[in-house]
């Protein structure tokens, strides 16, 4: 069975859906959005919405209230192809209060080629900001896009001190 919660945070609700304590998706935009997003598998199990789930509902809680590491013990799962995964896994060893680029994303995930796929993993990406591809930007300096907005991912860079 799948549980799912909605945290107020300070730039909107954040809905996450877990399995027992496997973090499966998380975002800024309504649970509809991330169950159709879901593995077709994940996607037609039962599901319980709750107020909290134990140990993730505060994990969050705490990086939003400025413990910036908060999400590191957060153990995630999502569906994708071996380079998304490895782009993924890139991802969350991106400290908090530091970017890299979209290029330099690609090198650390396996194919310093595959800058496009390494976009479209960002792109595909259904835990964010646990998995925090907010932390990737253009190689000039430019944040680049955000599917949950540009606001959203200033805010977050702000938050972590990024600038």
């Amino acid at each position: 069975m799948l549980h799912s919660a909605t945290h107020k945070t300070p730039i909107g609700d954040l809905s996450i859906i877990v399995e027992e304590h496997i973090l499966l998706a998380a975002g800024f935009k309504s649970l509809e959005n991330l169950i159709d997003r879901l593995s077709p598998i994940d996607a037609n199990k039962e599901m319980k919405h709750i107020g909290k789930i134990p140990v993730i509902s505060e994990l969050i809680s705490d990086y939003f209230d400025g413990d910036l590491n908060a999400f590191n013990p957060i153990k995630v799962r999502q569906p994708g192809a071996k380079f998304s995964q490895e782009v993924w896994k890139a991802m969350r060893k991106i400290p908090a209060g530091k970017t890299l680029s979209y290029a330099e994303l690609a090198k650390r995930a396996g194919s310093a080629d595959a800058i496009r796929a390494a976009g479209t993993a960002c792109g595909n990406n259904l835990i964010a900001p646990i998995i925090p591809c907010h932390r990737i930007i253009k190689s000039g300096g430019a944040l680049g896009n955000y599917g949950y907005g540009i606001k959203v991912k200033e805010w977050l860079l702000t938050h972590e001190g990024a600038f």
